[in-house]
């Protein structure tokens, strides 16, 4: 057994809201052990995730946010592994537009922690992409898993249903820019980056008040 990792899978769907659908390449993130995982956002491959978890004791299925792109595969993950599905329950109108015949297994709520591989998650509601998003921040991996809340160049898109602009400025400001410089931001989609690194083009957007 080795000390839990940060693993990166890249898979292709689409997006669909408000009457819109767009093709997408989602990250998921599986943090772990060789022996157990948690999954962030089982988008769009049950089969490609379960490969990439390489017959490893899948603890839970967090999702960040519950844009279909980013839950898809979650049900059809589930039911090979027998992992709970979890998510915020602000999100759930948004869950059921995708899959109304199946709720979560569970909630995710501000400050709860996940634990797997001697690794703690904390939860982290960051409201303003979604209702519910959240973040996970893992101090020991010295990373954040920010769904679609931040991104390499700035927080996450909100002009659709269920988004909100100044309040994904607030959820930045009050609950990521205060983490370490050096922390590592996982995203839902594209290539990582650090606070340190997005922190002085979101204090600009913070100073002109929006």
């Amino acid at each position: 057994m080795t000390g839990a990792r940060i693993d990166r899978l890249v898979t292709s769907g689409t997006f669909s809201l408000d009457g819109g659908t767009w093709d997408v390449d989602n990250n998921v993130w599986i943090v772990g052990d060789d022996d157990e995982a948690i999954v962030m956002d089982a988008a769009h491959d049950a089969d490609a995730i379960e490969r990439a978890l390489g017959g490893r004791r899948l603890r839970a299925i967090v999702c960040t946010h519950a844009h279909n792109d980013h839950i898809d595969a979650a049900p059809e993950l589930a039911a090979r592994t027998g992992a709970p599905v979890l998510l915020h329950p602000g999100d759930l109108p948004l869950w059921k537009q995708t899959h109304p015949g199946r709720m979560p297994d569970g909630e995710l709520a501000d400050g709860q922690t996940i634990s797997v591989a001697g690794t703690e998650l904390t939860v982290l509601h960051t409201p303003g992409h979604a209702p519910g998003a959240v973040c996970l921040h893992a101090p020991r991996l010295a990373a954040l898993f920010s769904g679609d809340t931040l991104f390499a160049g700035g927080p996450g898109a909100t002009g659709r249903s269920y988004s909100d602009f100044p309040t994904i400025i607030d959820s930045i400001s009050e609950r990521l820019l205060g983490l370490p410089d050096d922390t590592v931001v996982h995203t839902g989609h594209g290539e990582s980056t650090t606070i340190g690194a997005e922190a002085p083009h979101l204090q600009e957007w913070i100073d002109r008040g929006f």
